[in-house]
């Protein structure tokens, strides 16, 4: 798309260098030669815009995609659904659940050492 924008501005110094070539031909002397560069500066401005478009447009789809361009999110976190971010995941709606009968926290106790 951003091709298309830029032919606009590049017709319009080609068409501009066309009518001020033709009216240099018409002149004589330095006004000749000046409509000459002019001319050429004009199709060579036009030349860079189309490079330019053509540049633009072949990187606009690698790096910049706007909000989400046109193939979706492109960060890993935008991909999941809500509530699945990657972290642990949340505790049951109950609170947390008791521990099992007979279970403690913490290392098993050591016996008292009996020393001689």
């Amino acid at each position: 798309m951003i091709f298309l924008v830029a032919l606009i501005p590049a017709t319009a110094l080609t068409a501009a260098g066309y009518v001020v070539l033709f009216l240099a031909h018409r002149s004589e002397g330095g006004l000749r030669t000046f409509g000459r560069y002019l001319s050429t500066w004009a199709f060579v401005l036009a030349g860079l815009v189309v490079l330019g478009g053509m540049f633009a447009a072949g990187h606009m789809h690698r790096e910049h995609h706007g909000m989400w361009g046109m193939h979706g999110p492109r960060h890993p976190w935008m991909e999941q659904p809500d509530g699945d971010r990657g972290g642990p995941p949340p505790p049951p709606q109950g609170g947390p659940a008791p521990p099992p009968a007979g279970a403690h926290e913490g290392p098993p106790p050591v016996p008292a050492a009996t020393g001689h």
